[in-house]
């Protein structure tokens, strides 16, 4: 999953340092050495707060959050229109490192406002967690500053010379003549805008944060899509250029001539800002090419070690070292490809495990014609897979989300770069659906026996029911809302894979193979990633160890090998997160015996938003006390 603009306030989540265990709800948060009684909170009136109390000190709190958010929303136009709101959609963000480092004192400061102002022994249950996981998230974005400019501004998977466009036709709406006039001043932005991300790249550069060698021409390329065709050169329309006149031809209640001069307007925008700031961006990474390295890992940046084991508590939202983290990976693979060898035995292969791998990446009844009709076959088979759990939910969920979800190709512009499949959350006002996007250039890099696993994981009951649930969560703040922490968000996706097989929703053995595939996947990530960045393995290393260990086709283990490398860390939490759940649902069933709902630990696992694995474990532990 991606979210392409969080607000200020949840990209504090940078959990570099996660709880070893959470403090019982009537005690205050543990303090770190770091924290000054200066900053605890204020001491408990004599007796007993009263209910009253304790609702009017929760209410404040939720009140102080909620004027927090804004503060945060207000430093985003792009975040206010990815969530829907218009009201600075003719703006860019500021995203120079002297605004970046604003926000970081920001942030540093709430904090410090919440624990002086606000007493955590009268709160209610929901108003704790709200402030263990604010006081959590912002001690982990001050343990990550000293890597704040360690992480790769622009990566050929990431970075705004795809996320620019790619917000545009995707979020910003046009149905009257404000809303283009909005657009196209955005579009004036554009070289401002990719310049304060350039002069971060170049200083990262200069002081040795540099991307291995194979990526600058991804990055070129990727660039050039975005510039080619009209108005920038002949040919047909660029991909922005399209966009912008499709919308506008649509507005509705407007002459020929006035959508004619908009047209002209964004024509000159693209111009005279979108192409220079292209043109920048590309010399700029043909330059660094020049002085780029074929090392891969984090381990060859300053202070490369420390701050790959920040980025894997970020991400895990544990204290497992990098070698724990291998070693995990390496049994899980053995014991995943046991479970494989059975399903092997069902449908009578003859052979290894290798050998069926190679048998499932090689054989046509697989995948389906890589021609615009299979992509359609593809697609009509996906959005069936969707509609079909979407039946069965009552089986496994109390609350239900509001929000529809759709099925989407990525769009050809991108296919390049972009991941095989993601999701995208809906809009706050319900104008949005949920997007399970599917990547389908080469549609034989997304086989058959894989799409319900992947369905599962990306849409129901994966990312749309854990997102969209979270943003309708009501009488939580805002901040709890948008927050994401990678291994509770990712972990319940894997989690989410294996719930549909309880229901006997996978329809043959091959597809059953698909789900332990999509988990050995995860499960190799946990070797390859640590391989990568702690134990300076190659990239063609790392491609041989998947290439031997799981049945994903060549193409795709190369483009995500070359993922983790670019992203140190994140393909950890997948795993972990799933594991802890599995962990926390055996629990729950020995201790609650017949009194184990499914339905009821679905909803405790998703009733509170994200939140670090220490945090959702306590929930757990308490609901189970509770039940018994």
């Amino acid at each position: 999953m991606r979210i392409f603009y969080q607000l200020l306030l949840s990209s504090t989540v940078i959990t570099t340092l996660a709880f070893t265990a959470c403090a019982p709800a009537e005690q205050t948060p543990q303090q770190t050495p770091q924290q000054t009684s200066q900053h605890s909170p204020p001491q408990t009136p004599l007796g007993t707060p009263t209910t009253a109390h304790i609702q009017s000190e929760s209410q404040q709190l939720n009140d102080w959050f909620a004027a927090r958010y804004q503060d945060s929303l207000a430093r985003s136009p792009l975040t206010q229109t990815y969530l829907g709101i218009k009201d600075a959609q003719d703006k860019l963000d500021d995203v120079s490192q002297a605004a970046i480092d604003e926000g970081y004192a920001l942030e540093q400061n709430w904090l410090k406002d919440m624990k002086s102002t606000f007493n955590f022994n009268q709160l209610d249950a929901q108003a704790k967690i709200s402030y263990r996981l604010f006081e959590y998230d912002t001690r982990e974005s001050a343990d990550a500053h000293p890597f704040k400019q360690h992480g790769y501004v622009f990566t050929h998977m990431s970075g705004e010379h795809t996320g620019f466009p790619t917000f545009m036709m995707n979020f910003h709406t046009v149905n009257s003549p404000t809303d283009a006039k909005a657009y196209i001043a955005r579009l004036k932005q554009a070289n401002r805008y990719l310049g304060q991300l350039q002069t971060r790249a170049e200083a990262q550069y200069t002081n040795g944060i540099r991307l291995p060698k194979f990526v600058y021409p991804k990055l070129v390329t990727a660039s050039q899509n975005v510039i080619s065709g009209a108005p920038f050169d002949n040919g047909p329309d660029s991909p922005m250029f399209a966009d912008i006149k499709t919308k506008i031809s649509a507005i509705k209640d407007i002459s020929d001539g006035e959508k004619s001069t908009l047209i002209d307007q964004a024509e000159a925008a693209l111009l005279s800002s979108v192409k220079p700031a292209y043109e920048n961006l590309i010399s700029m990474f043909e330059a660094q090419e020049t002085g780029a390295t074929t090392y891969d890992g984090a381990w060859k940046l300053p202070d490369g070690k420390d701050y790959y084991n920040s980025r894997l508590l970020h991400y895990t939202t544990t204290v497992l070292s990098a070698d724990y983290i291998h070693e995990i990976g390496l049994k899980e693979v053995s014991r995943i490809q046991s479970e494989m060898r059975r399903i092997m035995a069902r449908v009578g292969f003859q052979g290894s495990l290798q050998d069926f791998y190679t048998f499932l990446r090689t054989d046509p009844q697989f995948t389906y014609a890589n021609d615009d009709a299979g992509r359609e076959q593809y697609m009509t088979e996906a959005t069936a897979i969707i509609n079909t759990m979407k039946s069965r939910l009552d089986d496994l969920f109390i609350t239900k989300p509001k929000a529809d979800m759709v099925v989407k190709r990525v769009e050809p512009f991108r296919e390049d770069t972009a991941f095989g499949a993601f999701y995208n959350q809906p809009a706050m006002d319900g104008s949005r659906p949920g997007t399970y996007f599917i990547n389908l250039k080469d549609v034989r890099q997304q086989p058959t026996y894989l799409m319900q696993a992947l369905a599962y994981h990306e849409g129901i009951p994966g990312h749309h029911m854990q997102i969209a649930i979270a943003l309708e969560l009501d009488g939580i703040p805002e901040f709890r809302k948008q927050g994401g922490h990678t291994a509770y968000v990712e972990g319940w996706g894997l989690y989410a894979e294996s719930v549909p097989a309880e229901l006997g929703m996978y329809t043959d053995p091959y597809s059953d193979f698909g789900r332990l595939s999509m988990e050995i996947f995860r499960a190799a990530r946990l070797v390859v990633d640590t391989g990568i960045h702690a134990q300076k393995w190659t990239r063609e290393q790392a491609v041989q160890y998947m290439l031997e260990n799981i049945a994903n086709p060549e193409g795709d283990i190369r483009a995500e090998v070359d993922r983790y490398i670019v992203w140190p860390g994140q393909a950890t939490a997948y795993k972990i997160g799933m594991l802890k759940i599995q962990e926390l649902k055996k629990r729950s069933q020995s201790q609650l015996g017949d009194k184990f709902d499914i339905r009821e630990f679905h909803d405790v696992i998703l009733a509170n938003g994200s939140v670090p694995l220490s945090i959702l474990e306590y929930l757990v532990d308490e609901y189970i006390t509770k039940n018994q």
